[in-house]
């Protein structure tokens, strides 16, 4: 460990009342998308722009994405530049996002999650963890570098990304369309991201790779008829739940490998939302719409699980005298970061040496951003010390695991230049 780290890890020790601030401020602003009846994260990213600047980090870069649904127009997307010792070459990225989910239902909540509430070294309301903490973390280790008087050992990027929840059409996905059309690409050959989007209570966790995965919409029409002659109709509802059956079990049957990097080690196939069909008991439905989340083992390619698919779906229009459409809302496939790649290896060693644990890469059932930034050539892992309460009523942040996550960061960001090469 360099002789001047201590000063680092002294800052962001004696930060709690700085992380505190932040994520209370944070989550007055709701980021929620449109697609969840929101306004999108223009209050929550200009808020954290003017933050950032009066804390002396104001080497940013704002790149908005056309939304007309979004407050402003814009879907925004945020990148604070820490400039480094070493001059070109390689950069870190840590890549957080500024939305988050909608709260769910008001009576599972102590207080009003929008409020931050602190109690027994626990930050409560709606996107503290989700993915505050990171985001939080990240800018206390760059703020611990700058106000010391120091540079990291090579240049980093925090990248503040919109849309994470909602598929990322307004962020990282149109970063990386953008950047195809730009001169200078956003991404160098050789940088390499971190992504505290995920993790565990202590953090032993790193994880290199994500199941393929897939959202899928099936619309199931039938011929609707009277309750009492369903010989007249034919009952969409009744073909649609066999199709979610058939889909589950079948699928499962036909791709049924497992790989222990994953948990679970298995591909899965899961029915999830269903629309309202009829609004009377006394009528059989003439159409049926559900929807399926599936997380597929990397090995298998989505091409042959739309075939598998199609087969089964015609199978069930045969039987139940039906059509059967089916669309992907979301199709995303990822290569994985190598176990023994620079990044984990440095990731590891700095969290045992800061830490004191011993972590190990594991794969996810996905649905980060590092998905397309390895499909993107970007070596990219996610790790952070989480108590994964994400998504769930009355979230909570531990303040401790925002400093320790920015320990880690500012470790890794301090020790990247004799690491790696140049």
């Amino acid at each position: 460990m360099n002789h001047h780290f201590l000063p680092l890890l002294d800052f962001i020790q004696n930060s709690r009342a700085l992380a505190v601030e932040l994520e209370t401020e944070l989550t007055k602003r709701p980021a929620l998308s449109p697609d969840s009846g929101g306004e999108g994260e223009l209050d929550k990213c200009e808020f954290l722009e003017g933050w950032l600047r009066a804390h002396g980090l104001g080497n940013l870069r704002r790149i908005d994405i056309p939304d007309s649904r979004a407050k402003g127009g814009v879907r925004p997307n945020l990148i604070l530049t820490i400039e480094g010792k070493a001059e070109g070459g390689a950069r870190l990225w840590i890549i957080s996002h500024t939305d988050v989910v909608p709260p769910g239902e008001a009576k599972l909540w102590a207080g009003d999650p929008w409020t931050v509430v602190e109690k027994d070294g626990k930050l409560y309301g709606r996107g503290v963890e989700d993915n505050q903490q990171g985001l939080v973390s990240s800018v206390l280790a760059a703020l611990a570098f700058v106000e010391n008087g120091l540079k990291p050992a090579r240049t980093v990027k925090l990248l503040f990304v919109a849309d994470e929840e909602c598929g990322n059409k307004f962020g990282m996905d149109a970063l990386l369309k953008l950047e195809q059309k730009s001169a200078e690409p956003l991404f160098r050959e050789g940088d390499m991201a971190l992504i505290p989007d995920g993790g565990d209570s202590k953090g032993q966790t790193i994880e290199i790779a994500e199941k393929n995965l897939v959202w899928a919409k099936f619309t199931t029409t039938g011929v609707q008829a009277h309750g009492s002659r369903p010989d007249l109709g034919a009952n969409a509802a009744l073909a649609g739940s066999a199709l979610a059956l058939a889909l589950h079990e079948g699928l499962a049957a036909q791709f049924g490998e497992t790989d222990a990097l994953f948990n679970p080690p298995y591909s899965t196939f899961e029915p999830t939302k269903k629309e309202a069909n009829v609004p009377n008991v006394n009528t059989i439905p003439g159409e049926d719409v559900f929807y399926m989340d599936m997380r597929i083992l990397p090995r298998y390619p989505i091409k042959l699980v739309a075939g598998a698919i199609g087969r089964i779906a015609c199978e069930i229009e045969s039987a139940y005298h039906v059509n059967i459409v089916f669309e992907f809302l979301q199709s995303v496939e990822s290569k994985p970061t190598a176990p023994d790649a620079p990044l984990v290896r440095l990731l590891s060693e700095k969290i045992r040496e800061t830490l004191g644990v011993d972590a190990r890469p594991i794969g996810i059932g996905g649905g980060t951003v590092g998905a397309a930034l390895r499909n993107r050539g970007i070596d990219s892992v996610v790790w952070s010390p989480i108590d994964d309460t994400a998504h769930q009523p009355n979230e909570y942040a531990l303040v401790q695991n925002i400093l320790d996550g920015a320990k880690v960061m500012a470790a890794v960001m301090d020790t990247l230049l004799t690491t790696l090469p140049t």
